[in-house]
């Protein structure tokens, strides 16, 4: 497992679905200043990639949820690689907004599926988890029974994994915060000063860079 992990982290570090940049930091739209920035949906450009993360995925969803019935991709990041993961697995596929619409049939889950059916949902990153968590409290409104959520990546916060446990939702993700730093050092993306602040920001990331 953990091979496999590194190999993704190299392939997200090699096509810059994330950035390293410790010396001139990101803003997220939450206002933290951050040395890293995820964007996960530059994988869906490079079909060497794609291909890596949807086979992944796959793999680990036989192994893991033999019974999966359906696959739910998260609005609007996890929707295309939700599908391809569900071609793969030769799978109905539904997606989650997250919120219903104002107009038409009103939906926030959209597709087919019959209540009592074992969901997987796809994420494409987890940070906090709240809106995951929410999209998951939407299918199980729905009717849907969570097996579980699988995610590219993670930044492991304590909150994260408080949340997804008070849920009683498992998540599995294909690379993490920590495997990435370790590849992104072995590789020589960064350097061990770098290392260093990664790891600081990772204790009290809403914290971090405020002066």
């Amino acid at each position: 497992m953990m091979d496999s992990q590194l190999h993704i982290a190299s392939v997200l570090l090699d096509i810059e679905a994330v950035k390293l940049q410790p010396d001139k930091p990101f803003t997220w739209a939450s206002g933290w200043k951050s040395p890293i920035y995820c964007d996960n949906r530059k994988t869906l450009s490079y079909p060497a990639a794609r291909k890596t993360i949807q086979d992944e995925f796959a793999r680990q969803i036989r192994d893991k949820y033999p019974d999966t019935e359906v696959i739910a991709g998260v609005a609007t990041g996890a929707i295309a690689l939700g599908v391809l993961v569900a071609q793969e697995l030769n799978l109905p596929f539904i997606y989650v907004r997250s919120s219903a619409k104002k107009h038409g049939l009103g939906n926030q889950v959209e597709g087919a599926w019959t209540p009592g059916q074992k969901v997987v949902i796809i994420e494409d990153l987890v940070s906090t988890g709240g809106s995951s968590l929410a999209a998951a409290q939407a299918l199980k409104e729905a009717g849907l029974e969570i097996s579980g959520m699988m995610a590219i990546f993670t930044y492991g916060f304590t909150i994260a994994r408080e949340n997804f446990k008070k849920a009683e939702i498992e998540l599995t993700t294909l690379s993490d915060y920590s495997t990435l730093i370790q590849q992104a050092a072995n590789s020589d993306f960064i350097s061990q000063e770098h290392v260093n602040i990664l790891e600081e920001w990772r204790k009290a990331p809403s914290k971090w860079g405020v002066k």
